[in-house]
């Protein structure tokens, strides 16, 4: 899909791996959390920072069809329970992704092996009607011109950025402007900044 047919939805989007990520990012212009499958579970500040989330915003989780699927969601009620969860599945379709040698466990193809029409039709429900969500704006022009990307003490810049903003300072380069710009109003982003 061409970026300007892509979806902007109400809310970010949490699914299992990366290669699910890249398959949505084809469909939404949305932030989009990778849980690293299981992995989610021994991962803290990912776990605050979705529960922080699904409080202020809300969280879609677009998980497989499968039974590792519905384990994730279950435990993931508990994780991010207080805040607005909106369950999407992927359908359940047998058959097996591209880039692997077997079938999964099920035999069912999960979010990487739906096609973008079909997840499209599952997401507009939740397309905003009004734009982007609130949050700071910035653009990945600004943050390096900010200094939090691409130069010189960069890393050392965004994890103080993180802490002075309560967000965890582990986060990527591109994860921490994508939690700013969910999470942060554009004041008090130009303010803790020009305080650092």
């Amino acid at each position: 899909m061409e970026n300007d047919e892509r979806l902007i939805l109400r809310c970010p989007v949490a699914v299992e791996g990366k290669y699910d990520k890249i398959r949505l990012e084809n469909v939404v212009q949305t932030p989009v959390f990778v849980l690293n499958g299981f992995g989610i579970f021994r991962d803290t500040e990912k776990k605050e920072l979705l529960s922080r989330v699904c409080r202020e915003q809300g969280l879609i989780l677009l998980t497989d069809s499968d039974r590792a699927g519905a384990f994730l969601r279950g435990k993931l009620k508990g994780i991010l329970r207080g805040g607005t969860v909106y369950q999407v599945y992927a359908p359940q379709r047998k058959g097996k992704e591209k880039r692997k040698s077997a079938p999964s466990a099920d035999g069912l193809l999960g979010v990487e092996g739906t096609d973008g029409k079909t997840l499209r039709e599952l997401l507009l429900p939740f397309a905003a009607e009004n734009g982007l969500p609130h949050g700071a704006g910035v653009t990945e022009a600004e943050w390096y011109a900010h200094g939090f990307s691409g130069g010189e003490n960069a890393s050392e810049k965004r994890k103080a950025l993180a802490r002075a903003l309560d967000l965890p300072d582990n986060l990527t380069s591109r994860g921490l402007l994508e939690a700013i710009n969910l999470l942060v109003d554009r004041e008090t982003y130009e303010r803790t900044r020009n305080g650092l």
